[in-house]
């Protein structure tokens, strides 16, 4: 037996009165457009958020966006301007120097402008060793919030999985913002 095992047998011993788990139904919060709300959100957050429109070469866009972009990851086979797969690099450390990584998201969330990621390349350092982040969304795979998002999930499926949500940032040192801190500068969702 574990010493956490222990510990819980030990209160479970000692409890005089037992209650019954209440039932709690969480209504999480609904938006009139969805895909409105994420893109309002997105940009809220230090992010952007656009849609491809209907014809329009995504390629084309995506080196329009990002022109100073050299080294440009990415394993999606449609992405034509990739320099870097990074399911063919050797080590994490080999993404050092990214200028754009280009990936696939799965859910977006409309409360908080978060993109679920799982992993789908082999190197996850790319999600975050890239000075600049495009996400190809789905417009049909927006959800209202994060328990319709979680409800959602395909647990067990990835090895890994992590919520994007605008460019990394924080104010911890001395106050001031720093931007990039511990992943991307930038975040651009692209709604396909």
């Amino acid at each position: 037996m574990s010493s956490k095992d222990e510990i819980i047998a030990k209160i479970k011993r000692n409890i005089q009165t037992t209650y019954e788990r209440p039932f709690s139904r969480i209504e999480g919060i609904r938006y009139p457009d969805k895909t409105a709300q994420f893109l309002e959100v997105s940009q809220a957050v230090g992010g952007e958020a656009l849609f491809l429109e209907e014809g329009q070469d995504l390629n084309e866009l995506l080196s329009r966006l990002f022109p100073e972009a050299k080294r440009i990851a990415s394993n999606l086979p449609f992405i034509r301007i990739a320099t870097v797969n990074p399911d063919e690099l050797e080590r994490p450390q080999d993404l050092d120097g990214t200028d754009l990584a280009i990936i696939q998201g799965e859910i977006g969330v409309a409360e908080n402008g978060c993109v679920w990621i799982p992993q789908n390349v082999k190197k996850k350092a790319v999600y975050f060793i890239a000075e600049q982040l495009v996400i190809l969304l789905d417009r049909n795979k927006i959800v209202n919030n994060m328990h319709e998002a979680y409800a959602q999930l395909p647990f067990g499926e990835a090895p890994f999985g992590v919520f994007i949500s605008g460019p990394s940032k924080t104010a911890d040192i001395e106050q001031a913002l720093v931007v990039g801190a511990h992943g991307a500068r930038g975040l651009t969702v692209i709604l396909i």
